[in-house]
């Protein structure tokens, strides 16, 4: 068995790994620091011509991880830069195009603030605001993907509902989390669906998106473990009903199955984190130790796959895009992650994808967690 000094090197390599290879100074600006989208980089890459705000936003968050499991001076600075980086990066703004990304910056910057001491007063309350701003009652509820159109989905509403439930947002955390159920549910799986067209004059019937992924799975989790703190049993037993439901559908043996490079390489990361949280922090009365122990399962035998599976390149290691096979060694030839439709794509090799590496980081994050709790 592992056991939580392990998990700990296992984190800190993993922290090593993604430092070295992908994380530089914005245009060489001294203190700011973002993550380099690929490895090897393309020129674009390098340069942070592209650089892929929410991805940011999870390098961030992992790093605050980090912090929390080393508290080492060097590590808060990382934090630190990486914050300072992204505002420089984003043109000293906050906000974007999208909810969804906003959501998982103001996730991490919560979380920056309250463990590593990152001023970030005035950016939560532009991004509480945003969020409250954008709920759409005449639609049926919900808030949208993009703040054009009117695509309501999990990737969206999920992480929001975490961000607001964590900023006091209480009664709007709650529409969220019974938004999600009521219009995302796939009772026949017990899973959660990515989206649905919204509609002004049909709110409860618009198209539906019937996409199963990960990401979508691992947010809704997160909120209700987050809303169980009322003791409101209901969330407890959603989060009991949902894990069951991964296990049976998503895993082999325990461990998240499936996975790809681009976005999709933060996808399982995601899911990982949210079991790691429930593990710990689910409350709901009776039962309630057998759903965290389920969580906990999938956590560690995810994450000693996602190490098993690893490769090492130049005395580093270096993530699968899927736990359940051994890595891929990327080179600089191929088709590198391109954005199309609002998505990155995966690279040729997923491998080479920033969001991969940060995903088996956070695995490893999950895992120490865990082990110390």
């Amino acid at each position: 068995m592992t056991t939580a000094v392990e998990w700990n090197q296992r984190a800190a390599a993993a922290q090593s790994a993604v430092v070295d290879r992908h994380v530089r100074p914005v245009w060489g600006i001294p203190g700011t620091r973002l993550g380099v989208p690929a490895y090897p980089p393309t020129r674009r890459d390098a340069l942070l011509l592209s650089w892929n705000y929410w991805w940011q936003a999870h390098l961030l968050d992992v790093s605050v991880d980090a912090y929390i499991r080393d508290g080492a001076p060097s590590t808060r600075t990382l934090v630190v830069q990486l914050a300072r980086g992204h505002r420089l990066r984003n043109l000293l703004r906050v906000t974007n195009s999208y909810y969804d990304d906003m959501a998982w910056m103001g996730l991490a910057l919560e979380r920056a603030q309250r463990y590593a001491g990152v001023d970030a007063a005035r950016r939560l309350r532009t991004l509480t605001d945003t969020f409250m701003k954008a709920w759409v009652p005449e639609a049926g509820g919900g808030i949208p993907w993009r703040t054009t159109g009117l695509f309501l989905n999990t990737p969206a509403n999920g992480p929001a509902g975490i961000y607001l439930a964590r900023m006091g947002q209480t009664e709007r955390a709650e529409q969220t989390a019974d938004w999600i159920y009521r219009r995302l549910l796939d009772p026949e799986t017990g899973l959660i669906n990515d989206g649905v067209d919204g509609s002004y004059d049909d709110p409860e019937n618009g198209k539906l998106y019937p996409e199963k992924y990960t990401y979508c799975q691992g947010v809704t989790l997160g909120l209700d473990t987050e809303l169980s703190a009322d003791g409101d049993p209901r969330h407890a037993q959603r989060v009991a009903r949902l894990i069951d439901a991964v296990s049976r559908r998503m895993t082999q043996g325990r461990v998240i199955a499936g996975g790809d490079g681009g976005d999709g390489g933060l996808f399982n990361g995601i899911l990982i984190r949210y079991l790691a949280l429930a593990a710990v922090q689910l409350r709901g009365g009776p039962g309630t130790d057998d759903v965290r122990d389920a969580a906990a399962e999938i956590v560690l035998a995810s994450a000693e796959a996602a190490w098993r599976g690893a490769r090492e390149v130049d005395g580093k290691v270096l993530f699968s895009a899927d736990w359940t096979r051994d890595a891929r060694i990327p080179g600089s030839t191929g088709q590198a992650a391109y954005f199309t439709g609002g998505t990155v794509r995966s690279s040729e090799t997923p491998e080479r994808d920033l969001s991969v590496q940060i995903g088996g980081w956070m695995a490893m994050e999950a895992a120490a967690a865990l082990a110390r709790a």
